[in-house]
């Protein structure tokens, strides 16, 4: 009787231990914490990328209301856009060096939340005395830019280039938005239903925007209402 029941004992044993890992693995990933994205203020930036009209703001930054035209003609407003995550970047149509590569990443943000109305992807052209409603619907087909989850926009270049450093912070230069001053800029900037700065990616490397992928998810996967 002895001999035939050690295998069994053993049996029984090899069980319970393999039964209190699982359990302790999975206890494990339900109460450990959740990775929360942070949300930028002004004062944690680098100052460069800050303009210094807003470099003493106090409380939450929240993104600028703006009125602007997209490649279809419509209009596009801070309003419309409220409970939206937005991911945006600045670009113009003629531009040879970062913006193809930028467009191709953006592309893969697209195409990876086509079907989620959360998401809006903005693009500001920096030339809009050249990137009219025309020029932006031809770029957009051409690149095959989906009305539904992506605007290009244009409007007026102060405005835009004041969005780019005083909302985004999306640029290094100081500047006035004049005839004189230029943006050029590869950041992506990731933004909550909120308006809050969550996160800058370099929108030229796959690398970083894989990162945007999962943490734009991250983000949806939060909800408003625990933030």
């Amino acid at each position: 009787m002895s001999t035939t029941g050690r295998p069994d004992l053993k049996v029984r044993i090899a069980l319970l231990a393999v039964l209190f890992l699982g359990a302790t693995v999975v206890g494990y990933f339900i109460i450990r914490p959740q990775r929360q994205l942070p949300v930028f203020h002004p004062s944690q930036l680098d100052p460069r990328l800050v303009d210094p009209a807003v470099r003493g703001e106090r409380g939450e930054h929240r993104i600028l209301d703006f009125r602007l035209i997209d490649q279809l003609g419509d209009t596009l407003t801070r309003d419309a856009a409220k409970g939206k995550v937005i991911v945006a970047d600045f670009f113009f149509t003629t531009c040879a060096t970062i913006c193809p590569r930028m467009t191709v990443q953006m592309a893969r943000v697209q195409q990876n939340f086509l079907k989620d109305d959360r998401v809006l992807l903005l693009s500001h052209s920096v030339t809009p005395e050249i990137d009219d409603v025309t020029r932006l619907a031809e770029y957009a087909e051409l690149k095959g830019v989906d009305h539904r989850r992506w605007r290009l926009l244009t409007g007026p270049r102060r405005e835009i280039y004041k969005l780019a450093r005083r909302s985004y912070f999306a640029a290094l230069d100081e500047g006035d938005g004049g005839p004189d001053d230029f943006v050029h800029t590869e950041n992506f900037v990731l933004v909550d239903e909120q308006g809050r700065i969550r996160g800058f990616y370099d929108g030229t490397s796959a690398k970083e925007v894989d990162q945007l992928i999962k943490d734009l998810r991250l983000l949806l996967d939060e909800g408003p209402s625990s933030r």
